[in-house]
């Protein structure tokens, strides 16, 4: 008697490699199902990545993800790829780590049962911030999905689904990322100051500018601040709302605060780098230039009784803890 094309297939791959088991079950899947019409057209119109919408499943969220010609990243050729990946992780404390056993499905429409797929021996995966999917690079061979007497195709049509189960969570220890930016842009910011002697605040912030995907300001205290109060101009970058940052995050920028002189251009300008945070918001000088210097006419500081700050900022890298 002929062998079905994809009997011959699992007995290979599980004889070869004992790495997961197939089986075939009239129950559908409990968590999640992704029917699929047209799929041929997901190729048609280049589409090598299919993501589901989320579900949840043992207090988490989910989605599955496929490659209809393979997942060309880990070089697979003639398989349909699928994967189960974890959503919405952000929220999670730092050092989470979810144990799970999954198993994913595949329609047979001839009979109207399901072909299973999932880890040897009920094998849980470790899903944490660093991997958050496993699943199977080659989950059934094109060749036999697209035979119609195996029933996963018909009429263009396929469903898949997933069932997840959470067998147990916990934290590891404290980690961080660093993502350092290739070639990052320098963001320019002037803020004129008009009616100065008439600044009554202790610290002076200006409009709130972007670069690096977060937010800034300059902050000028005019009557000094800390061992420059009474004697000099104090000048910062800040970061406009610490708050949002995530617990842990750190950003990494190269800044310059020029104080300009509008009479021959011969700016005076602090340059520094730091890593700035919740804790660490600000960056700057306490003494940056003295009341004589900055009150001076002939300097151009403060001209008809206007002066200009510019800070120009270059953010460098970025640190999120894992």
């Amino acid at each position: 008697m002929k062998e079905n094309l994809y009997l011959s297939y699992v007995q290979i791959q599980f004889a070869a490699l004992f790495r997961f088991t197939r089986s075939v079950s009239e129950a559908p899947p409990t968590h999640y199902t992704v029917k699929i019409q047209s799929f041929s057209l997901l190729l048609k119109n280049s589409v090598e990545k299919y993501e589901s919408g989320d579900f949840e499943a043992g207090g988490y969220k989910w989605k599955l993800v496929l490659y209809p010609a393979g997942n060309k990243s880990k070089n697979v050729k003639e398989h349909i790829s699928v994967y189960l990946a974890m959503e919405n992780t952000s929220s999670l404390q730092h050092g989470w780590e979810v144990y799970a056993v999954f198993r994913l499905f595949l329609l047979d429409q001839n009979k109207g049962n399901f072909l299973i797929l999932q880890d040897a021996m009920g094998i849980e995966r470790r899903f944490h911030r660093l991997k958050l999917e496993w699943g199977f690079d080659e989950f059934i061979p094109i060749k036999a999905f697209n035979d119609a007497s195996n029933g996963f195709l018909l009429e263009d049509t396929c469903v898949f689904g997933a069932e997840v189960f959470v067998s147990k969570e916990r934290s590891t220890g404290k980690g961080e990322c660093l993502s350092m930016i290739k070639d990052a842009p320098s963001i320019k910011h002037v803020w004129r100051i008009d009616n100065f002697s008439k600044l009554r605040s202790e610290c002076c912030d200006s409009q709130v500018f972007n670069s690096g995907d977060q937010k800034w300001k300059i902050q000028l205290y005019p009557t000094g601040r800390r061992h420059g109060t009474g004697t000099h101009l104090a000048m910062y970058l800040a970061l406009a709302d610490s708050t949002t940052l995530t617990p842990g995050s750190k950003i990494y920028a190269e800044f310059t605060v020029r104080l300009l002189d509008q009479v021959q251009a011969r700016h005076i300008a602090g340059k520094a780098n730091f890593w700035f945070s919740a804790s660490n918001p600000e960056s700057g000088w306490a003494r940056y230039v003295s009341f004589a210097y900055f009150n001076n006419p002939g300097n151009g500081c403060l001209v008809k009784d206007v002066c200009s700050v510019e800070a120009e900022v270059t953010v460098h890298g970025v640190s999120n803890a894992l």
